[in-house]
């Protein structure tokens, strides 16, 4: 509690007398933090005494600190909120976000069931999406609302921001709480226009480091070169720290364009930067930088011809020069593994997948993942080819890495880590994606996919939706809990497409329970099947309201 200054000085050039002997205000507090029994104020007016008194004389001073105050001289208007010329949301469209801002989804109570109805919190993304989609322009009523929103999760603030347009940001400027939107959001969103070189020129100089980082991501979109020059103006003079956020920032547009100024940034001072620099340059097939790296992989890795059979032969190089430390490969590696693999998997990583069909004769990649490795070398080279195959985003490596779904993950081709086979799917098509992890799924079940359906276009396609309702049907009727398949449910929430609700319908109802059930079991897939239908019913009118002219 802080104490109210007592006005004892002159106000305007009259002064201010006491007309009564106060109490400090240190002893007030005392005696009530302490109890008026132990510590008895002094008596007011009236005789007033103990709780009474202590209370009129906190009353007292705070009239007298107040009415002391100085008038405050007064701030220039701000300027008015810029027009926003998007159309205005559809009034059903607009109570809609007033209700999902308010967060009004049933409470589970203290069972811990979340009961039937819908996760409002986990479809406001969703919402936010369709509505920039659209293109309408958010409610000035619910401006602070929104901005609060994105002020408490991150993952809305992309969405928010674009959806609040030049209206949230003028909003934002005038409450410090929501400075995070002044900085730009991922998507770019910032207070300057960055379409007119002398503004994006005195943001890049003159702004916060966040706001420059969104101002090069930003024209970065629109106009890479344009970024880069931006960027090489101030990059001598930029923190170590600061210049690895900005040579991250070139993996958008990357094109050969950047090589020169990446190949410099191979001799940075900071290892962080030379290893981002390294990376880029490796997912340019073309460079110098990947000529390097696979005329030393090549030396590592080749075709075995001391045996009948084809097969590879791995030879991991002895030592990692100067040149391999320039080139990005980080010679001291990670606890438990050694050192020549390690220098190889970097080797190999960095190189053009290409060069390995004319290294072993024109095979094809799932030719070359089929050929066994000598020497205990196969789960290394087929890691590499991995991450070669994200780095580069090569859907023909991927498909030859990832096999057949039906094969057990542990016996694939490529990786055993349903991680890196998750990044593998994200090279593939979308539809392509869809069917594959249906395939795994009907293969193996979902306690393996989870990571995998992460990773598939919304709404799921329909035999990848088919693949999921069909296994959870499946876990019904095997008498289980469904908690163990709580975050597929979450996931099949927001992911199904919301066409599937009345085919759906007969699984809310409550199964008879086999023979060995666990009690109650039925009632607990019946409840989350109700909260499955009905949050696809809500997702579907959601959409109905955003669309124009839809019933």
């Amino acid at each position: 509690m802080t104490s109210p200054r007592t006005p004892t000085g002159t106000t305007t050039g009259t002064a201010v007398q006491r007309t009564t002997t106060t109490t400090p205000w240190e002893e007030l507090v005392t005696s009530a933090l302490l109890g008026t029994d132990r510590r008895p104020p002094a008596p007011g007016p009236g005789g007033r005494e103990g709780p009474v008194a202590l209370l009129d004389e906190a009353a007292l001073r705070t009239v007298r600190h107040r009415a002391g105050l100085l008038p405050a001289e007064a701030a220039e208007r701000p300027e008015r909120a810029p027009a926003d010329p998007r159309p205005p949301l559809p009034a059903a469209a607009r109570h809609r976000l007033g209700h999902l801002l308010a967060d009004r989804s049933a409470p589970s109570g203290g069972s811990g069931r979340r009961g039937t109805a819908p996760d409002l919190t986990e479809l406001l993304p969703q919402w936010l999406a369709s509505a920039n989609r659209h293109g309408f322009r958010a409610p000035s009523v619910l401006l602070p609302a929104l901005l609060d929103a994105a002020r408490a999760r991150t993952d809305l603030r992309a969405h928010v921001l674009g959806f609040a347009g030049p209206r949230g940001l003028w909003l934002a400027a005038m409450n410090p709480e929501w400075k995070f939107a002044l900085r730009g959001a991922p998507g770019g969103s910032l207070p300057s226009d960055t379409t007119d070189p002398d503004a994006a020129r005195r943001l890049w100089e003159e702004g916060l480091f966040a706001e420059r980082v969104a101002l090069l991501v930003a024209v970065r979109r629109r106009e890479p070169a344009a970024a880069l020059a931006l960027l090489s103006t101030t990059w001598s003079t930029e923190r170590a720290e600061d210049r690895l956020m900005f040579v991250d920032s070139l993996r958008t547009g990357l094109s050969g364009a950047d090589e020169g100024f990446l190949e410099e940034a191979l001799t940075d001072r900071s290892r962080n930067v030379r290893a981002t620099a390294a990376e880029l340059l490796s997912a340019l097939p073309g460079s110098a930088l990947a000529e390097r790296m696979a005329a030393r992989a090549v030396s590592c890795v080749n075709p075995d011809r001391t045996g009948g059979a084809a097969s590879i032969a791995v030879e991991a190089p002895h030592e990692c020069d100067a040149s391999m430390q320039r080139d990005g490969i980080v010679p001291v590696p990670p606890a438990g593994r050694g050192e020549r693999s390690w220098w190889l998997g970097q080797l190999v990583e960095a190189t053009p997948l290409a060069i390995w069909r004319d290294r072993f004769g024109g095979r094809s990649a799932q030719e070359i993942v089929g050929l066994p490795v000598a020497d205990g070398w196969t789960e290394e080279l087929h890691a590499a080819w991995c991450r070669a195959a994200v780095r580069q985003r090569d859907p023909e490596w991927a498909r030859a890495l990832l096999g057949t779904p039906s094969t057990p993950p542990a016996n694939g081709p490529g990786t055993a880590s349903l991680a890196e086979r998750a990044k593998l799917l994200a090279t593939l098509p979308g539809a392509e994606r869809a069917v594959w992890v249906a395939d795994f799924i009907a293969a193996h079940g979902l306690s393996e996919a989870f990571q995998l359906l992460g990773v598939c276009a919304v709404p799921w396609a329909e035999p990848l939706g088919r693949s999921v309702v069909d296994a959870l049907d499946i876990a019904r009727d095997a008498g289980s809990y469904p908690w163990s398949f709580s975050g597929v449910m979450g996931l099949a929430e927001r992911c199904l497409d919301p066409a599937e609700a009345d085919r759906l319908e007969v699984l809310t109802a409550t199964p008879d329970e086999p023979e060995g059930a666990a009690p109650g079991a039925g009632g607990y897939w019946s409840e989350a099947f109700q909260r499955l239908v009905s949050t696809l019913r809500l997702r579907s009118a959601m959409e109905r309201e955003l669309t124009p002219g839809a019933p």
